[in-house]
């Protein structure tokens, strides 16, 4: 005869709850994780230095490397919300704040966010399974043996990187986005290019430009370091890679959307 215990375990919404209390402790454990290697990265730095060679590779890789998919992403998003807006604009009488509307959407949001997805989506993950593979090979016990701090030696270029290369990322993309959604408003809409610019210099204002430097910076650190973490603290062989390089997908793209939650919070209300 079945207990009232077993009978519960085999529910379908005790399951439900276990997987989501599960799924809980892991996020705290990721981001107990996340924190301790911060932590320990900036000991790392003020103890050990800059490696400029390994900072100078990795900065090749995550700013031109993925320089081609941010600009594709930014500049499509910038060509379908100019498509829609621009004739709307214009038949309400509202041609000379397009401009205005564009540069303020691509510079606050679109800039800095499509191109945190796109770096995750293609540096992130990277990182991740290149991290992850060194430690399920053991390649990062090696390290350690040498001793080496594997922490410093792996996450200060990486990290570094990261806050270095994305504003200068976002301000290209940005600047791309700008442009094309002239571009488009002009084939959408008949608005003419002197209309488009004069008011895009209306809606450019340095604070923007601070805020979305600094809010990129905080999302390309984010980005190396959660990925990184990830990486890091793989585990199981070829299914722990892809479980880590999975998780530093999602976290990052999590963090991303919780950091623009708190500048838009913090500048903009």
């Amino acid at each position: 005869m079945i207990s009232l215990a077993q009978y519960i375990k085999k529910s379908a919404t005790y399951k439900i709850f276990s997987n989501i209390f599960e799924e809980c402790i892991k996020f705290l454990n990721t981001i107990g994780q996340i924190a301790q290697i911060g932590f320990h990265l900036i000991k790392c730095i003020l103890r050990d230095g800059i490696s400029f060679k390994e900072l100078a590779y990795q900065c090749e890789r995550f700013g031109i490397s993925s320089l081609p998919i941010t600009l594709s992403i930014v500049g499509m998003t910038s060509i379908i919300v100019s498509s829609q807006v621009a004739n709307e604009m214009v038949k309400q009488g509202g041609a000379d704040f397009i401009g205005l509307l564009m540069t303020i959407l691509i510079v606050r949001e679109v800039g800095a966010v499509m191109s945190g997805f796109a770096i995750t989506s293609m540096i992130g993950s990277s990182l991740a399974s290149e991290l992850a593979t060194m430690r399920v090979t053991e390649q990062v016990d090696a390290i350690d043996v040498l001793s080496v701090d594997s922490v410093g030696y792996l996450f200060i270029p990486r990290v570094l990187s990261g806050i270095i290369m994305m504003p200068l990322i976002v301000i290209v993309a940005s600047a791309i986005g700008i442009v094309l959604g002239g571009i488009t408003s002009n084939l959408f809409s008949g608005l003419t290019y002197r209309a488009y610019f004069t008011s895009v210099w209306l809606g450019l204002y340095m604070k923007d430009l601070f805020v979305s430097i600094i809010k990129s910076a905080v999302f390309g650190g984010a980005i190396a370091l959660i990925s990184c973490t990830c990486g890091y603290y793989a585990s199981g062989g070829a299914k722990g890679v892809g479980i880590a390089t999975t998780k530093a997908v999602v976290w990052s793209f999590i963090a991303i959307v919780v950091w623009d939650m708190v500048f838009a919070m913090l500048f903009f209300f």
